[in-house]
């Protein structure tokens, strides 16, 4: 495996570099097609066309550099990131690819970077991989983002994925404690749970902190922090189940002023869809149950539904096949988190191999991985890529 260690730490340090590229001076932010994304492109262009790789950008912002010719194997991850990131999620995948391709593989790849999976500037995640996959978003807000960035949203068809593509390997940061805690440093995704979000906007009566008696009031805040604490203890209590309130804006927002209105995100995730769908149920009428006692209104706005999603069996076995031929164990496991990997599969065969997560510290500047896993990930790459049947 000591081949891979001069390339294994050339892909950390372009992670590094890569964090550079933000909206926020001292931290790593960078959303769907925000302006610091054409840096991210400038340095991740070079370094395929450096591995001799043609390169373009569709028309949803997804960096592409294909190598070889004929049918071929996509490669890649995201370029965006949350608020205040780390420096891998999603970008050791691409700076990854972009290394097996300089190792020279036996096959045609095609290394994607895409523009956005986190959702993070509109709410609505994998903005990316919609479009490869021949479901872009079209709404306004997005469509203007695209023109902003210099591109052509009527183009946004062409960016779909064709019949010369015939699956997606997704190497990605685990983002848990799971391999951590066997002291395993990759592991083959079986299955990626579903996910839901939604937008709740609970809307009181804005008044005087001061003189306002404290039973006429109809505060927002206090119905939304109600309702997030039964969020919180609807998860501890349910095996499996993750639920998560990761944004709360109150209005007007100042010291002296009873909040008029709160809008909230709810995130929910369970490998088995029935029970996520029953979980947000419950959590809508919870919601609409607290407004109604407090003599408020309550709107709820689901904003994506995502179905639990099964990685392809033939290529989950390759990926196997792999791990153990470079001399590791096989270890499957489910991702909680949602990746580029489960919007592909609608469409091709798709896998994923995650890296292990030192302390499973992710979406926060702390995440780190090591070096050693990185070129374990390369070497087990090589291994898939020389198997691989087109």
């Amino acid at each position: 495996m000591g081949s891979y260690s001069g390339l294994a730490r050339e892909a950390i340090r372009r992670c590094r570099l890569l964090a550079a590229c933000t909206e926020q001076p001292g931290h790593i932010t960078r959303t769907f097609l925000s302006p610091p994304m054409h840096e991210a492109h400038r340095m991740v262009r070079a370094w395929m066309e450096g591995a001799r790789m043609e390169v373009r950008v569709d028309a949803a912002g997804n960096l592409r550099g294909l190598f070889g010719s004929g049918p071929r194997l996509l490669i890649g991850s995201h370029l965006d990131t949350v608020p205040d990131a780390g420096a891998f999620d999603g970008i050791l995948g691409v700076t990854l690819a972009i290394a097996l391709v300089e190792c020279q593989p036996p096959c045609a790849v095609e290394v994607v970077a895409f523009s956005d999976a986190e959702g993070a500037r509109f709410s609505m995640p994998f903005l990316g991989s919609l479009a490869m996959a021949g479901t872009p978003v079209l709404d306004p807000p997005v469509l203007d983002a695209i023109r902003a960035f210099g591109l052509d949203p009527a183009q946004l068809p062409e960016a779909a994925i064709d019949a010369r593509v015939r699956g997606f390997l997704e190497i990605h940061i685990e983002q848990g404690p799971e391999l951590a805690g066997v002291k395993r440093p990759l592991g083959t995704v079986a299955t990626i749970s579903g996910q839901s979000r939604a937008a709740v906007r609970f809307a009181g009566k804005a008044n005087h902190a001061a003189t306002t008696p404290m039973d006429a009031r109809r505060d927002a805040l206090v119905a939304a922090a109600e309702w997030i604490v039964s969020v919180e203890a609807l998860a501890r209590s349910t095996r499996g189940l993750m639920a998560t309130v990761g944004r709360v804006d109150v209005e007007p927002g100042a010291a002296n002023v009873i909040p008029g209105a709160v809008r909230a995100t709810a995130d929910v995730r369970h490998a088995r869809d029935a029970m996520r769908i029953e979980t947000v149920r419950h959590l809508r009428a919870q919601a609409q149950s607290i407004a109604q006692a407090r003599q408020i209104e309550c709107d709820w706005h689901p904003l994506c539904d995502q179905t639990t999603t099964p990685m392809d069996h033939a290529m989950v076995e390759a990926l196997g096949a792999a791990l153990r031929s470079a001399g590791f164990p096989d270890h499957r496991m489910v991702s909680h988190a949602s990746h580029d990997a489960m919007i592909l599969a609608r469409k091709v065969p798709a896998a994923m191999l995650f890296v292990r997560t030192p302390g499973g510290v992710s979406h926060h500047p702390d995440e780190t991985v090591l070096a050693e896993d990185v070129e374990a990930a390369l070497s087990v790459g090589m291994k898939f890529l020389e198997g691989w049947d087109r």
